[in-house]
């Protein structure tokens, strides 16, 4: 992981997102902490309250905000705002997100960028569905450290018994979120108690003003401190240079570093830092929008990301997330989407539901659902047309979350988990080089009238792999399609003679196996691939390589149980096992580990050979078939 390049202009200021129903004086509170920490400019508080007498009309702290950001329309704050103030340690943003339920897209927005939360519930309404909603996001987003300010106390009469009642209430159901809920204060934005200095009222409350509970909150570790990531934003010429430009989201980056390019795994090494306006420089930071130069001449485009190789993202077409919904229409199974992260963008399918439940209530907890409503939060699986570069959410936020479009209009937003970072393979010589065809694989396909890709069939010996493995590659070869079958006894025939049956080697066998398809697919082919392949972290890197060479990967596991397939024993393998003459031998006494969400399952148990076949054509030449 890269350090933090010193002298950098690195954003060190906190970032707060203010959240809360609307109407329970979020944009009040936020303009009188501008006022009580001297972070309004010199004049403004005076010429808003003119302005009042003027009009006739009583002064509010809202109208700062207001003021400031010109949020107010028709009564309702509908933007996300970024507004900068300094208190007694440190500097920090208010992000102050909206509250009415009709613009929660704006909320994902503003919190998405967010280190810390404020929640401001109203003391007279309680945490209202809203405010649960706000909760479900945070946590959905990764935002872990939250104060709840319980403000309007002037309207309960500052009853300690009202401030308690939601404080009990309000607690249980954020901490099931997994939020941190470092304190709750009594608040009032209207009178100012509590927010920078104690009042009478308050007496009671024993526990830190706002403020004071803010300057507490725990340093996050800034963006230039994770592993770097460089989204292509374009690519220009100017004279003879071509300047490859970017925002980098994380990380920093120096001259003579050597970055991969995902997808694709192209590397080069950086000639020159390009900055506007100014001179180059040395180095960049996370923040920094910037161009480059480099010393290598590979073909990079709009969202290509780049990264050290050493700490690279994931590269899949096949994501797992939690999203939440607000598109007027249900995500459903089968439905097809726009994916947008960072400067990516792509189309997508929804392949599977599970665990959908009411962001507000965190009921109706159901599994294998085929719909997520507006206001729901579901476990998503997506598969994308194109290969996907990105980061699970805990690791690298900025590349672990993402937005879904529907018809160009904003329909949900997403964190990635659970995703397998498959490992650096071994770091290749600066004076080895990638040779592009001139012969491109869009071309190919053109002619082929199809698209290469890899089909892995996964599962135990005996389960059938290889029997449908030949059976589905003379359908597409009668179908006129370049298709060949990998084989796994084949291969170990030659290019894998070298290799045992232990972990490692079981390991070295697949990742040989996925390069020869990576060749094959690019070249136009359907790989049909067959492997009993236990270990699912092997499979997700056979996806991930695959995939450079932006085919389809298509996941199939040909499930049998154990029993059955010891009763098939077609190789006598299993009798050999069982009598101890073969060790670690899958199912036995090595483990196989199944898939969890693989793109086709076919069961052998249950299915002739060409039933299973039939299937797998039914979902695989869609994928294939140009249209």
């Amino acid at each position: 992981m890269s350090s933090p390049v010193s002298g950098f202009r690195s954003p060190v200021s906190l970032k707060i997102v203010f959240v809360g129903h609307v109407d329970h004086g979020k944009s009040t509170l936020i303009g009188r902490i501008l006022e009580e920490t001297g972070s309004l400019p010199e004049g403004k508080l005076e010429a808003l309250r003119a302005s009042c007498e003027a009009e006739g009309r009583p002064f509010e702290f809202a109208f700062v905000l207001d003021a400031l950001a010109e949020e107010q329309q028709q009564n309702v704050t509908i933007d996300t705002t970024q507004i900068h103030f300094r208190a007694r340690n440190r500097s920090y943003v208010i992000i102050d997100a909206p509250g009415h339920e009709e613009f929660l897209k704006n909320m994902i927005t503003g919190a998405a960028s967010a280190d810390v939360a404020v929640m401001v519930v109203a003391s007279d309404e309680g945490a209202r569905e809203q405010s649960r909603r706000h909760g479900q996001l945070l946590g959905m987003l990764g935002i872990r450290q939250v104060i709840v300010a319980i403000n309007k106390m002037d309207l309960a009469k500052y009853a300690e018994t009202r401030f308690r009642e939601i404080e009990q209430e309000f607690s249980g159901f954020l901490e099931s979120l997994g939020l941190s809920t470092r304190a709750f204060i009594p608040i009032s934005a209207r009178t100012g108690a509590n927010i920078e200095r104690r009042s009478e009222e308050l007496a009671w409350f024993d526990g830190p003003t706002l403020l004071e509970a803010i300057e507490r909150f725990e340093e996050v570790p800034s963006a230039a401190q994770q592993p770097l990531r460089f989204p292509v934003q374009d690519v220009y010429r100017m004279g003879n240079q071509r300047i490859v430009a970017g925002r980098i989201e994380s990380g920093t980056l120096r001259v003579g570093d050597q970055l991969l390019f995902s997808p694709r795994h192209k590397t080069a090494r950086v000639a020159t830092i390009e900055r506007w306006p100014g001179s180059g420089a040395e180095a960049a930071a996370a923040g920094e929008s910037i161009g480059i130069t480099l010393r290598d001449h590979i073909f990079i485009e709009r969202g290509h990301i780049g990264s050290h190789p050493a700490d690279s993202p994931i590269e899949s077409n096949r994501i797992y997330a939690k999203i939440f919904w607000i598109g007027p229409e249900p995500l459903r199974v089968g439905g097809r989407y726009r994916l947008k992260l960072v400067t990516q963008s792509v189309d997508c399918e929804v392949v599977a539901i599970a665990n959908v439940i009411d962001a507000a209530t965190l009921d109706s907890a159901v599994s294998q659902q085929s719909e997520v409503r507006i206001n729901e939060v579901g476990q998503v699986t997506l598969q994308t047309r194109a290969p996907l570069v990105f980061d699970n959410h805990d690791r690298v936020p900025s590349l672990g979350r993402f937005i879904l479009a529907d018809a160009d209009h904003l329909a949900g937003g997403g964190i990635i988990s659970g995703a397998h970072y498959p490992g650096s393979s071994t770091v290749k010589s600066d004076n080895i080089f990638w040779s592009e065809s001139e012969v491109t694989a869009e071309r190919r396909a053109q002619r082929n009238r199809h698209r290469g890709a890899v089909v892995w069939l996964t599962g135990l010996s005996g389960a059938g792999k290889s029997t449908i493995a030949r059976a589905l590659e003379k359908e597409l070869f009668q179908l006129s399609m370049h298709t060949y079958v990998l084989d796994g006894d084949n291969l170990r025939h030659g290019l894998n003679a070298n290799l045992g049956f232990a972990p490692e080697d079981r390991a070295e066998n697949i990742r040989r196996v996925s390069e020869v398809a990576k060749l094959m697919a690019d070249a136009g082919t359907v790989v049909i691939t067959s492997f009993i392949s236990p270990y699912r972290n092997d499979r997700a890197r056979a996806r991930a390589i695959a995939l450079q060479a932006g085919a389809e990967f298509v996941e199939i596991f040909v499930d049998a149980p154990l029993a059955v397939c010891e009763e098939r024993d077609p190789k006598g393998l299993y009798q050999k096992a069982r009598a101890g003459q073969l060790k670690g031998f899958t199912g036995i006494d090595a483990p196989y580990e199944s898939p969890n969400d693989p793109e086709i399952v076919v069961r052998t148990h249950e299915q002739s050979v060409e039933e299973s076949v039939d299937q797998i054509l039914a979902e695989l030449l869609p994928r294939l078939r140009l249209k």
